[in-house]
């Protein structure tokens, strides 16, 4: 998949991403990524809108989509996550039911969870308490629809209080989860900010790591822009067999 990524003119690609992608309408926008030569794509969430329209639109442009994130609260009033609230559990359970809904219509392989941020007042033991319990339950519940759950540890810069921040420790929390089906979705930008060592723990980790995402930093913009070798880094996601 990388391999063919280097094909594309990215600073022509990056131009008309920047101008375009943000200033399009969501469901305009699958035509656009057809047009740039994509053959796959993903997005936040797809709840604004109904399944069977998205699904047209992907169906009539020839793409794939790979990854949506499950519910994660009230986004436009700051909520990044809900699965380490230990008070919102049984919004989390219900954000479940309308993942796999949305994901089993649209195809998708994967959904993520968002951690969400600490809540005030909540100690480190129930927070992941509560997070490794919802997580035991969405695992549970995306398996009997044949979907696989992902993690993904995000930069405390970005988003400040955000639970889960490094690969160690969403690797911990999947050791305790015990789930078959439950991996990390690694985004290189996040891990760039937080610990570096890209290449090395790609490789360690690869068995581990269901899906890949991907930025330059500084800016979160895209590869190439920044200090990040990613001549290098996608021979090197091929070589280790990432697929």
């Amino acid at each position: 998949m990388f391999a063919k990524i280097g094909v594309i003119d990215m600073p022509k690609l990056a131009a008309n991403l920047t101008m375009l992608y943000n200033e399009v309408p969501f469901l305009d926008r699958f035509a656009l990524a057809a047009k740039d030569g994509f053959k796959a794509v993903e997005f936040l969430f797809p709840y604004a809108f109904k399944a069977d329209q998205i699904r047209k639109l992907l169906d009539a442009n020839g793409l794939k989509l790979v990854l949506h994130n499950l519910p994660a609260g009230d986004w436009d009033a700051g909520d990044r996550g809900l699965a380490c609230d230990p008070k919102r559990v049984d919004e989390f359970r219900a954000g479940v039911a309308r993942g796999i809904e949305y994901g089993t219509a649209l195809g998708v392989p994967h959904l993520n969870c968002l951690a969400g941020k600490a809540p005030a007042g909540v100690d480190d033991a129930t927070l992941r308490s509560t997070f490794v319990a919802n997580l035991r339950y969405a695992a549970a519940e995306l398996k009997k629809a044949g979907l696989n759950l992902l993690i993904e540890p995000i930069n405390r810069f970005d988003i400040p209080g955000f639970y889960l921040n490094t690969t160690a420790q969403a690797l911990s929390i999947l050791d305790e989860v015990g789930a078959d089906n439950a991996y990390v979705q690694y985004d290189i930008y996040h891990a760039q900010r937080m610990e570096g060592e890209l290449a090395n723990t790609m490789r360690l980790h690869l068995a581990r790591i269901g899906h890949i995402q991907l930025a330059d930093n500084p800016g979160r913009n895209e590869p190439g822009s920044g200090e990040i070798n990613y001549a290098f880094l996608f021979a090197h996601i091929d070589r280790i067999g990432y697929r």
